[in-house]
């Protein structure tokens, strides 16, 4: 091996005739037997991949093609078939046999703690045990596949180091071709390549390239600048350095005595330089890259001593050293005086400069105008499809018509329909229309962008409007397409208002542009613009004109049907008792959740599954979704805060004056639940009750939900010496009503049929006089007088009611609609819902009702069986 190794060179052919000579001969004289050469070729490929692949070459696919070209020049006759023995003069493995080596394979296999040089080895002793040789056979790779693939064993993520190390040493000791896996080995466990490296790890190195690239940048920027500053530093230090500081002594001695000196020039008063003559510049023990200097208290000091000095030398007057007076600002001191400054300007610079490269989000830094918005398909993340939105059933067929329209634009053009330009779905919160154009997305078979109106807001003039037209751009050149803008009142609001500040509006530019994009002579046929916002009052009316959104479609709170549909949608993910009724367990929910949007609904929803989890049970049921309700509407309930007997006494009294007159007033809403539990932020108790759904709200319906509102602070009035200020919510809503049934459904005779209905947010005026206002104020008055009196003629009726009430509230705390009947009887008026009547009423209110229905058709065939005997008795008397 090691001569053939070292002749074989780049020569992958030779290389395998030599190998295939070489092991002919030594096993001809192991084996004192004559091979066959389809056992040689075996062999011959075996070395190859056995050998050649640990030293690094791929010589493998040419001495297969080698084998493969001897194979067809081959004369032999075929080997005889000996029983037991394929084609190969390979052992075959009976099933018995198949299934030990599979089991022994397996426990190698789990054995982590074999290293590769261990393994190696056992791999190699089962295969001479089972006498596994020549090309292996269907049944060992069959073998070798089930353990490789074996689901658990070889799960995503798990030993790949050990599948990798297993599936190597098997390609070191198998004979003939690899194993074949159709390509399941390098989809689950992507195998190095050939450099040895994965394409994680590839990844990886990039990233991390990348991002030592951008330390390195970083850190260069920063290398620099203090490079600089050292520089400046240095600079500073170095700039009076060629002078030397002398003494007044030494200038006298050294300089002026040996007459050194040709003149002395004063500096800013408080320097002296001293300029030396030729003989002084030429001294043998001076420096000449020195001059010298000393400095003076004051000039007139200066000057009298250098007199003094001249004199006491000797020095002729027209002989005298001359000196001159200069005044300059040194470099120095004005540099180290500006230098924190400089410093500031530099962060900022630097900072700045930081900012636009990366700044804003924006593809060309902080001023950039280009916007990569994100892009949807029906084959990416987008999940959500028009089966999984329920309770907009009108909505969601106005919006399908838009995607098919795009997708079978010939149905409309043959009759002459264009398509609408846009659409704005609008509504309350959390009513589906984000959800919808999610759908949309997940639906549609043309290209959906998604972008928010804030992300066209910036600080920089002229970016909203350039995001705006690359927005449109992009649609059409992908056209058709569709392009929802979630949020547009961010950029869409009217023009007319917020004119106070003056100035130039962004926004109104960014507007201004859209309403061309929208209809303009660049517009597109085939571009539909869908909008989303909770505001449509505040739009610009050119927004909303035909031509730019034609269809304004308005999602409300979804009404019973709705809410059952919504339920469905979200219960699928749910685990609910196998017992469980689902269509009783839709219509209950949806008829205890009167006003809630899809929004509250998903969260019901998600509520009922924590609290059934936080419990340890095994499903959600139906008590689980009555606390979420509870839980949704009146808040957590607050079992730290602990009210006093006194304060809890007044609670209960509280509610019971709701409760008592919500049960005697006949259009007050039906009666579900009272509790005194603290829950939320406020709440020490709460009524709740179950509004049907109605469009028209009638006067005597308001005047009974008013005095039943009042109903609280009453009862606190009648059966305490003072009141409380718990009943200031009721307060609220009992104005708001009123407030509403004088100014807007023009129900007061006296203000008449006007509405003056305004926006306290934006309205700055009113738009009546101040008599008006007076005529109002008192018109609000006397309706919550009116409704209070008759609350408390209601409550001083029936105290032994409110008492009954009371007292079982705090014993219990917490009492429904069958501990109402137990002590009141049965409401004395129909209940206005059928949904009502078919999911909550109880059993034995159902048969009680039964019960007095079937007492009242008797009692009327009597009262008839009466009056009729009485006739005939008036006839025969006749």
């Amino acid at each position: 091996m090691a001569i053939c190794r070292r002749g074989f060179g780049n020569e992958s052919v030779a290389f395998g005739v030599a190998v295939r000579s070489v092991f002919q001969r030594r096993l001809r004289s192991q084996y004192k037997r004559e091979l066959n050469s389809m056992q040689i070729r075996g062999l011959s490929t075996r070395v190859n991949v056995c050998r050649v692949q640990m030293k690094g070459y791929s010589v493998r696919s040419s001495c297969v093609r080698l084998v493969q070209q001897r194979r067809l020049n081959s004369t032999e006759p075929p080997p005889k078939r000996t029983p037991g023995y394929n084609s190969h003069g390979e052992r075959e493995l009976s099933d018995e046999e198949a299934k030990e080596l599979l089991k022994e394979l397996k426990s190698l296999w789990h054995d982590s703690s074999i290293k590769e040089n261990e393994l190696r080895s056992k791999v190699k002793a089962l295969f001479e045990k089972y006498e596994i040789g020549g090309l292996i056979s269907p049944s060992a790779s069959k073998i070798v596949s089930t353990i490789l693939m074996d689901t658990e064993a070889t799960k995503p993520g798990e030993k790949v180091d050990n599948v990798q190390k297993f599936h190597k040493c098997l390609m070191d000791y198998h004979l003939g071709k690899q194993l074949e896996f159709n390509g399941q080995y390098d989809n689950k466990f992507n195998p190095p390549p050939k450099d040895g490296k994965s394409n994680e790890n590839k990844e990886k190195n990039k990233k991390q390239a990348e991002t030592k690239i951008l330390t390195a940048e970083i850190k260069l920027e920063w290398v620099l600048f203090w490079l600089g500053m050292s520089a400046f530093i240095l600079y500073l230090a170095s700039v009076d350095s060629n002078e030397k500081e002398i003494t007044w002594q030494d200038f006298i001695t050294s300089l002026l005595d040996k007459g050194y000196v040709a003149k002395l020039v004063v500096v800013n008063s408080d320097k002296v330089r001293v300029v030396l003559n030729e003989r002084g510049r030429n001294q043998p023990m001076r420096d000449s890259d020195l001059d010298y200097y000393f400095t003076v208290s004051s000039v007139k000091n200066f000057e009298e001593r250098l007199k003094k000095a001249q004199d006491e030398n000797g020095v002729a007057e027209d002989s005298r050293i001359p000196v001159t007076y200069v005044h300059t600002t040194p470099i120095a001191k004005t540099l180290w005086s500006i230098l924190p400054t400089i410093l500031l300007f530099a962060f900022i610079f630097w900072s700045t400069s930081k900012l636009m490269k990366s700044g804003g989000g924006l593809s060309g830094g902080m001023f950039g105008n280009k916007k990569q918005f994100k892009k949807f398909n029906a084959e990416n993340e987008v999940k959500i499809k028009f089966d999984d939105v329920a309770g907009c059933d009108e909505a969601k067929e106005e919006i399908m018509e838009f995607v098919n329209f795009l997708k079978h634009p010939e149905r409309y053009e043959r009759l002459g329909a264009k398509i609408p330009r846009g659409a704005i779905l609008c509504g309350p919160p959390g009513t589906g229309k984000t959800l919808l154009a999610k759908a949309t997305a997940g639906e549609a078979s043309v290209p959906f962008y998604s972008v928010s109106g804030s992300e066209f807001v910036e600080m920089f003039v002229g970016v909203g409007a350039s995001r705006v037209r690359d927005l449109f751009k992009t649609a059409r050149e992908n056209a058709p397409s569709i392009v929802f803008v979630d949020e547009i009142d961010a950029i869409g609001k009217s023009r007319s208002k917020g004119k106070a500040s003056g100035g130039n509006d962004e926004r109104e530019n960014t507007l201004n542009q859209l309403l061309v994009e929208l209809d303009g002579f660049s517009s597109s046929d085939y571009v539909v613009v869908l909008a989303g916002t909770n505001r449509s009052d505040v739009l610009d009316p050119a927004l909303l004109r035909p031509g730019r959104f034609d269809r304004k479609i308005y999602l409300s709170n979804p009404e019973l049907e709705g809410r059952k549909a919504i339920f469905a949608v979200h219960l699928r993910q749910i685990k609910l008792s196998p017992d469980c009724d689902l269509e009783d367990l839709k219509g209950r929910l949806a008829t205890l959740t009167p006003g809630f949007s899809g929004a509250d609904i998903a969260n019901v929803c998600n509520e009922a599954a924590l609290i059934a989890a936080r419990h340890n049970e095994d499903y959600v049921r139906l008590h689980d979704f009555e606390q979420a309700i509870e839980r949704v509407i009146a808040g957590l309930e607050k079992k730290s805060k602990v009210l006093s007997p006194e304060e809890k006494k007044v609670v209960a009294y509280h509610e019971a004056g709701h409760a008592i007159c919500g049960w005697f007033m006949k259009y007050a809403d039906p009666l579900l639940k009272v509790s005194i539990v603290p829950r939320g932020q406020s709440a020490l108790g709460y009524a709740q009750y179950l509004p049907p759904d109605i469009y028209l709200y009638s006067t005597q319906k308001l005047l009974d939900q008013m005095t039943m509102t009042l109903g609280g602070r009453v009862s606190e009035e009648l059966h305490f010496d003072s009141v409380t200020s718990g009943a200031s919510n009721d307060f609220e809503k009992v104005t708001s009503m009123a407030q509403k049934m004088v100014m807007a459904c023009g129900l007061s005779p006296k203000v008449g049929l006007v509405s003056y209905d305004i926006d306290r947010g934006t309205d700055m005026t009113k738009p009546f006089s101040d008599k008006t206002n007076r005529l109002i104020d008192g018109e609000i008055h006397r309706i919550v007088d009116q409704c209070y009196q008759r609350c408390k003629k209601l409550l001083i009726n029936k105290s032994k009611e409110v008492e009954i009430v009371a007292q079982r509230l705090l014993s219990k705390e917490v009492i429904t609609r069958e501990d109402m009947i137990d002590l009141l009887g049965e409401r004395p008026f129909p209940d206005q819902s059928d949904a009502f009547d078919k999911y909550i009423k109880g059993k034995k209110e159902k048969a009680a009702e039964a019960k007095g229905k079937e007492d009242r058709k008797k009692k009327k065939k009597g009262n008839n069986d009466s009056h009729s005997d009485s006739k005939e008795g008036d006839g025969g008397k006749a």
